[in-house]
């Protein structure tokens, strides 16, 4: 390097030393004029400010220090406000209140939690508080509260004592909202472990007449080895019954929310049996429920107290469904069992969304029906089955007590009108007595705020069918019943035991019954009926020998009839009518009219003890040498009819051909003609068919 360059290099690090030297000087220089600024501004500053300040940090320090302390007792009064607030009831706490608040699992552990009775139930329980526990703790985790979740990883009761009470209308004092009469499903939080130690439960229902006490616990640690974690165990009276509850379920340690929660349910009362598997679907959350269950008993009517529904009166059955709860709302799906003598199969759902009342609504069906029990859905007892014995009563009260045809078991109002039912019934064949050859069974069941109406109701038979509806209003104090019942094409050949390989009649019957009456039974009702009924067989035939006894030709009938003559005789017209009052039926126009005897009828049936008095005055169109003109009479009741003849006037007959010592009263001087049986018809046809 040159002389000239060597210089000039150094020349230009001088300078640049001397720059530098200047920018550190001037940077200093302006740091201490920044400063003097600063301190001139903080001179300026109120001390007011920063004492206010220094006493708000203070303050903040003292407020979490006192909220570190464990004992909150302090607290106790305004807690116990806000609870009760909330439960809508008194709510105290007599214990010690220990609170650890700064934690990512904040516990409180509450000594002597006492819940008051509303005060509508404190007249009617004895017991000043709904629930009571001698210790409750309770922790909860921090984070999941910052989304809204609560968590409860840990929960312990020790000794509660529970009382729950219904009063006759319906009102819980569980329920704690305000005006409603049911309330919803019970909901806890998730809970990882839940123990309650020597828990104490009794309930009373004056609704249901249920009195109930049981003992619950839920304990396990790991390890443990038990098969069940909860156990629930009580008994008491149903109605004057046993009646006794046991539950267990699986583990009730770190329970996890998106597991479902196993359970096993026994409940005997009187002679019902309830058993069920099942699981809660999201656990402590009662309101999302399923599994198989079991019951049978002696009537499904009998199933009120346990399940609330208003179901018919039955034969005692056995039944399994698969039962989902989703809220307020039930599916009881896969119905499968025997109702007496018949299957039964389908699918029910109970909608309890419906202004607090259960709606039933659903399918069910049976692949055989026996009869038999058809007739316990409108009342029917074992006195009203056609193999019932007699019973022992009385001369006088035999008419009234002994086998009743119509079924005399009360409507239970109460029932019918607390819940409302939609449900549809079909057995595809059914079971009867000889000579009943009925095919199926259609019923239309609708309860709405206490009126029942079946419609249709639909019997089908191999050849003709009834079909009709029948209304129970039972909205009112006085109970309103109206049936309106047809039969169409049926063949009476169909229910007649043919005699020597022959029948003994054949003919098509129309007929109907229309009638309004009142009263809590099917006989009640029938006892104060007002309305008509009508029948007409507009032809056909009737063996001879048959027609000429209706006549009573003492020879020519009773010759045919023991030698079997199959010989026939047209059947003009058969018409009978009654006019129906205050339960009694009273004949109007009763004409039986054939080729060679025409038969008139009269009397009454009476509704009220089931009593028959019928007369039926035949009259040859021929002439007769021998007969005797004796009318048949028809006694007894609808039970048990007895045919007869009227001995007074054969008696009478036979004394006056003796007084003249010849046959001459025998001797027929009296014919009939033909009836009009395009009038009787036509009249009679206008009240079958409007």
């Amino acid at each position: 390097m040159s002389v000239w360059n060597k210089d000039r290099f150094g020349q230009m690090i001088k300078a640049t030393k001397t720059r530098l030297a200047t920018g550190a000087a001037w940077s200093r220089q302006w740091a201490g004029v920044q400063a003097v600024r600063v301190q001139n501004r903080v001179s300026h500053v109120p001390r007011k400010v920063l004492w206010g300040i220094g006493a708000l940090l203070a303050a903040l320090l003292a407020i979490i220090i006192f909220l570190a302390q464990p004992n909150w007792n302090w607290f106790r009064p305004t807690l116990s406000s806000i609870v009760s607030d909330r439960l809508n009831r008194p709510v105290e706490i007599t214990g010690d209140l220990r609170v650890k608040l700064f934690s990512f699992t904040p516990e409180a552990r509450v000594g002597g939690l006492k819940i008051g009775q509303p005060n509508w139930a404190k007249s009617a329980v004895k017991t000043a508080h709904m629930a009571e526990a001698q210790q409750f703790n309770i922790s909860t985790e921090l984070m999941p509260l910052f989304i809204g979740r609560v968590v409860l990883p840990h929960v312990e009761i020790t000794k509660p004592v529970v009382t729950l009470f219904q009063d006759k209308g319906g009102r819980a004092n569980w329920n704690f909202s305000t005006g409603a009469k049911s309330a919803e499903a019970f909901k806890l939080p998730p809970i990882k472990t839940f123990i309650i130690r020597d828990g104490q439960i009794s309930y009373n229902s004056v609704s249901l007449g249920l009195n109930f006490k049981g003992t619950v616990s839920a304990q396990e640690s790991a390890g443990a080895g038990r098969k069940y974690a909860f156990n629930f165990d009580g008994d008491g009276r149903l109605n004057g019954q046993v009646f006794d509850m046991a539950a267990t379920g699986g583990p009730l340690l770190n329970v996890r929310t998106d597991k479902p929660y196993p359970f096993d349910l026994t409940v005997r009362a009187g002679p019902t049996r309830l058993t069920a598997k099942g699981r809660v679907l999201k656990p402590f959350n009662l309101g999302q429920l399923d599994g198989d269950v079991s019951v049978t008993g002696r009537s499904l009517a009998e199933l009120y107290e346990i399940t609330g529904l208003t179901l018919p009166n039955t034969p005692a059955y056995k039944i399994t469904a698969h039962v989902n709860r989703n809220e307020r709302v039930y599916h009881i799906n896969r119905i499968n069992g025997r109702v007496g003598g018949s299957d039964v199969a389908g699918d029910l759902k109970v909608n309890l969304n419906n202004e607090g009342r259960p709606y039933l609504t659903g399918d069910i069906s049976s692949k055989m029906l026996d009869f038999q029990d058809l007739g316990s859905l409108f009342g029917a007892t074992a006195a009203n089955r056609p193999d019932a014995p007699e019973l022992s009563a009385a001369p006088e009260e035999a008419a009234v007590t002994a086998r009743r045809l119509l079924p005399d078991v009360p409507l239970d109002v109460a029932r019918v009108r607390g819940m409302d039912a939609k449900v549809n019934y079909k057995a595809l064949s059914v079971k009867t007595r000889p000579n009943w050859p009925l095919r199926q069974v259609n019923l239309g069941i609708v309860l709405d705020k206490g009126r029942l109406t079946l419609n249709p109701v639909e019997f089908n038979f191999p050849h003709g069918r009834l079909t009709g509806m029948a209304d129970i209003d039972a909205r009112t104090d006085v109970q309103t019943n109206h049936i309106d019942m047809r039969l169409t094409g049926l063949r009476i050949q169909d229910f007649t035991p043919s005699i020597g390989g022959a029948e003994p009649v054949e003919g098509l019957l129309d007929a109907r019954i229309r009638a309004t009456g009142t009263g809590h039974t099917v006989h009640d009702a029938a006892s104060s009926a007002n309305g008509d009924f009508a029948l007409v067989m507009p032809q056909g035939t009737i063996r001879q020998s048959f027609a000429e006894l209706m006549g009573v030709n003492a020879t020519k009938g009773l010759f045919m009839l023991i030698s079997k003559d199959p010989k026939e005789t047209p059947v003009r017209c058969a018409i009978a009518g009654f006019k129906i009052t205050d339960g009694v039926m009273r004949a109007q126009n009763i004409v039986f009219d054939t080729e060679v005897v025409r038969v008139s009828g009269s009397g009454r049936i009476n509704l009220k003890d089931e009593s028959l008095d019928l007369v039926f005055e035949g009259k040859p169109k021929t002439f007769r040498l021998v007969r005797v003109d004796v009318p048949i009479v028809i006694g007894g009741n609808l039970t048990q009819p007895k045919i007869g003849l009227d001995a007074k006037t054969a008696i009478a007959q036979g004394g006056l051909a003796a007084a003249f010592n010849t046959v001459l009263p025998f001797v027929n001087l009296d014919y009939a003609g033909d009836a009009n049986c395009a009038a009787l018809e036509a009249q009679t046809h206008s009240r079958v068919r409007n």
